[in-house]
């Protein structure tokens, strides 16, 4: 699969919102460090009101972060979502980062079965490459040029794909 091959950050979504068939809806997203279990991000959608529903919200985040962030060694991601009234088979994402185009690190993680109109928690743990303080000093001084791309499939196809960006000189 070439998506799984590439390691060159993606200039456009490869996918559209509307090849999430399975209308798998991410509500809550927390970052956490597991050294020291402390919450460094969290985020809960709002209940839809079902007025002219945006099919790009939520496919987009811009992340803010201590300097600190960078040397973190561990971080656990706990992810909630919910699917829609068909099972997944083999759910699983692959998460790539990069600073100025250069792949820092591709994760690969796997959710598995989801039943049919159900809420699932995940957590999937992080283990972050160190990083040279020349690398750390250009992140921080280079607020959004941190970039990820989220690929999440269904049985090996692409059903949604999700960007990030990251700034690491301040916020929480």
């Amino acid at each position: 699969d070439s998506i799984v091959a590439t390691t060159q950050l993606t200039a456009y979504y490869l996918c559209s919102p509307d090849e999430n068939v399975f209308n798998i809806d991410f509500t809550r997203f927390k970052i956490r460090d597991m050294e020291t279990s402390t919450v460094l991000f969290e985020i809960t959608k709002p209940p839809s009101t079902g007025e002219d529903i945006d099919l790009n919200a939520g496919r987009f985040v811009r992340y803010q972060f201590t300097p600190a962030f960078l040397r973190l060694r561990q971080v656990g991601a706990t992810v909630e979502f919910t699917v829609g009234d068909m099972p997944i088979e083999n759910f699983r994402m692959i998460e790539r980062h990069y600073f100025r185009e250069k792949l820092l690190k591709s994760f690969d993680f796997e959710f598995g079965f989801c039943m049919p109109s159900s809420k699932n928690t995940c957590e999937h743990i992080y283990e972050f490459p160190p990083l040279s303080e020349d690398t750390i000093r250009e992140m921080v001084l280079h607020p959004y040029e941190t970039q990820s791309d989220s690929f999440y499939f269904v049985d090996n196809k692409l059903v949604m794909h999700n960007k990030a960006d990251y700034s690491y000189n301040g916020g929480t």
